[in-house]
């Protein structure tokens, strides 16, 4: 294949590519999908229900996720803790139904995440993840990346 062959296939291959993508969502629609779908099969959230229950004391362990995330889920009182603020909800669904199964676990984090999650029903989880779905977070993604 000559020099110009390759570089009109490159060229070709590059906008084929780009007509494949998708503009990034608007400021807020982020925390909109969270609110109104879920791949874990789970109800759609209530981002209220969710922020309440945040704050609300399990009865394992007796903290509340605000306890150990911080108050917005971006302050975690350990390095090692994830910032939940922001985080797409559905990750943050698939994670609490497998700390709840027993899925996830083995580790002393683990193991308190799982004796909390068993506490909660599908409607808590899905709660809890429209709310942290909807927080403005410090974790990024690449769609208005530079």
């Amino acid at each position: 294949m000559t020099k110009t062959s390759m570089t009109l296939l490159a060229i070709a291959c590059a906008l084929a590519l780009s007509a494949c993508g998708s503009e990034a969502p608007a400021e807020g629609e982020h925390a909109a999908e969270a609110h109104s779908s879920s791949s874990a099969g789970i109800p759609a959230g209530n981002i209220d229900a969710g922020k309440a229950l945040a704050s609300k004391k399990g009865a394992a362990s007796g903290q509340a996720c605000v306890d150990c995330h911080g108050a917005d889920g971006n302050n975690p009182i350990d390095a090692t803790y994830p910032k939940l603020g922001g985080q797409y909800a559905d990750y943050i669904e698939h994670s609490l139904m497998a700390y709840r199964s027993g899925d996830r676990g083995g580790s002393t984090t683990t193991d308190l995440m799982a004796s909390q999650a068993k506490e909660l029903t599908d409607q808590q989880i899905a709660d809890l993840a429209a709310y942290y779905g909807s927080v403005t977070g410090q974790l990024r993604d690449l769609h208005n990346a530079e």
